[in-house]
């Protein structure tokens, strides 16, 4: 029996890309039937992207920095490469495209790219043409995903996304739902394994 794990997540969240590598790491070890829910948290960043050094006061800089210490080193754990965004940008088009992919059908190596570019390669996200781009190197049609990232289709099921979330009492992101059970936050593989062992043991318990 699969173990369904329903994750909200955002490719401007380097948690979530943690989260995703993790679930990725682990799904060759447990039965899982991931459902990935595109959840936009700043829907007010525009997609040429904002430097980060215009929005932020000198204080902020410095927590940020704190928090990215952490984050470098939750990484580096896994074995992930990651550095600070130099902007903050709209994640819309990557999500309103990954949505379309899942339809065509799996969007998982299409997402890593996202996560990657912004992540990784200092790339704006934001940009329509490189998500077609990325989504090409995907095995995806450029055209349209380009279609896809303009279309009201998607842009409703990223609200739709989002009212499942706040129902659900989804208050940041990554969360996962695993069955019924909310966890929020990025684990370690370690951590994360201990918790689908448990759950597929539920499982296994109540079949």
């Amino acid at each position: 029996m699969a173990l369904r794990i329903m994750m909200f997540s955002d490719f401007v969240c380097p948690f979530c890309y943690i989260g995703f590598e993790v679930i990725r790491k682990l799904k060759p070890e447990f039965n899982i039937e991931l459902e990935w829910r595109g959840y936009q948290i700043h829907p007010e960043w525009p997609a040429e992207g904002i430097p980060i050094e215009k929005i932020r006061s000198p204080s902020d800089l410095d927590a940020r920095q704190a928090i990215w210490q952490r984050i470098t080193a939750m990484a580096e754990a896994e074995g992930l490469p990651i550095k600070p965004p130099s902007v903050f940008t709209s994640s819309h088009a990557a999500l309103a495209a990954c949505e379309f992919a899942r339809e065509k059908g799996d969007a998982e190596e299409m997402e890593a790219l996202i996560y990657r570019a912004y992540f990784v390669d200092g790339l704006n996200i934001g940009d329509p043409s490189l998500i077609a781009w990325l989504a090409a190197r995907a095995g995806f049609d450029e055209g349209e995903v380009t279609e896809a990232i303009r279309s009201p289709r998607y842009a409703m099921k990223l609200k739709n996304n989002a009212l499942a979330a706040h129902q659900r009492g989804v208050g940041g992101v990554p969360t996962f739902f695993i069955g019924d059970y909310p966890l929020v936050g990025a684990q370690s593989s370690e951590v994360m394994r201990q918790i689908l062992r448990r759950a597929t043991e539920r499982i296994i318990a109540t079949a």
